[in-house]
């Protein structure tokens, strides 16, 4: 993760705007990342800013060691911080389509045969969970603590980090990501996202 402590900033945007045309178009990109996700991150600011205890501690402390958090800022923190965190995640694990980068390495494409079978599966069933979540939320492609590969859906702008799980990939299913391209037609979105996801 590329933040430390407060206050958080921004991180540029790893490509153009325009780079992951045609599944992901250059106004829809600008609005998420220099809009939603700029919002999420001075929320948190303004959440944090008067606490100066708070502000030693990582992105990654905030959400997890929750009981430093006041009871009247709690919400703010996981919220906004939620969205920092996942919105990272999101925008470094998109890349312009690639044969190398939009496939896994193999550890990883050996970890998901032997989970789902095989790739092509895998996207199906992710993509069918993706199609599941109610609202507004994210799937996530994680490694357990045991170490297996497993698929969850979290809600708004609820982490992986609460499982001690690593994430490996993610996909944004709130409507900000794809309504202005996409209109209702998430599956359609679902399925272009496949082009750009950025397998490590």
């Amino acid at each position: 993760m590329p933040f430390n402590t407060y206050p958080f900033e921004l991180p540029p945007l790893p490509y153009e705007y325009d780079a992951l045309e045609p599944y992901i178009d250059a106004e829809t990109m600008f609005y998420h990342h220099d809009k939603h996700f700029a919002a999420y991150i001075n929320n948190l600011n303004k959440a944090i800013e008067p606490y100066p205890n708070l502000q030693e501690l990582t992105l990654e402390q905030l959400l997890t060691w929750t009981r430093f958090l006041p009871q009247d800022t709690y919400t703010k923190i996981m919220q906004n911080g939620g969205g920092v965190y996942n919105h990272n995640l999101f925008f470094n694990g998109l890349a312009p389509y690639d044969a190398h980068l939009n496939a896994p390495a193999q550890t990883l494409l050996s970890d998901i045969e032997n989970t789902f079978f095989s790739l092509d599966n895998f996207k199906k069933v992710f993509s069918e969970e993706a199609l599941r979540v109610f609202g507004s939320g994210w799937t996530c492609l994680i490694y357990t603590r045991q170490g297996g590969l497993k698929i969850i859906n979290l809600k708004n702008q609820d982490t992986s980090l609460v499982l001690k799980a690593r994430p490996v990939i993610i996909m944004d299913v709130w409507e900000h990501a794809y309504y202005l391209k996409y209109k209702n037609a998430r599956a359609d979105y679902i399925d272009a996202l496949w082009h750009v996801i950025r397998f490590p």
